[in-house]
């Protein structure tokens, strides 16, 4: 018996790289990247840097751990990125004092203040990317990338967390 799920309903067209998704995802995502980049170098923050950043902001707190598998990174390159943070004042480990083998990640005060402005320059590359599309052309945009992110978690290959940081 054949999988029709894996079968598209209509015929695809001849494959042209240039035109696929995954090449048309690539791109927006280096360029969205490298504008980030460039928006979060006056907060003194890296395009790896703003995320933790953020997601501490959100939940103060957070496990070494825990930020390493919002973020993508294992455990050895969330550690090298919260001492870079860490030596520039951005955050601060604190050992639990239930479990002394925990340690929580803190924001300083200026970590969060660089936090505060993340969610504004996000925006702002967020509003770049979408100008000229009306709102009912955004809400069909986000429903077709739920959609292929849907299709594509079958793939099995790469698990991501529900609770990724929008880019």
């Amino acid at each position: 018996m054949t999988d029709k799920s894996a079968s598209p309903r209509f015929p695809s067209p001849p494959f042209i790289p240039e035109d696929s998704i995954g090449y048309q995802m690539r791109r927006i995502v280096t360029l969205i990247g490298v504008e980030i980049e460039r928006r979060m170098e006056p907060l003194g923050l890296t395009d790896a840097q703003w995320k933790p950043l953020l997601r501490l902001s959100l939940q103060d707190g957070a496990t070494a751990a825990h930020l390493a598998r919002n973020c993508h990174l294992d455990a050895g390159g969330m550690t090298r990125l919260l001492d870079r943070l860490e030596s520039k004042g951005m955050c601060q480990r604190e050992r639990s004092q239930e479990d002394r083998r925990v340690v929580h990640i803190a924001l300083t005060p200026d970590g969060q203040a660089a936090a505060a402005q993340i969610p504004e320059q996000l925006q702002g590359v967020h509003d770049i990317a979408l100008q000229g599309f009306s709102a009912a052309e955004q809400a069909q945009l986000t429903d077709f990338m739920h959609r292929i992110y849907a299709n594509v978690q079958t793939f099995g290959a790469v698990s991501c967390p529900e609770s990724d940081t929008p880019q």
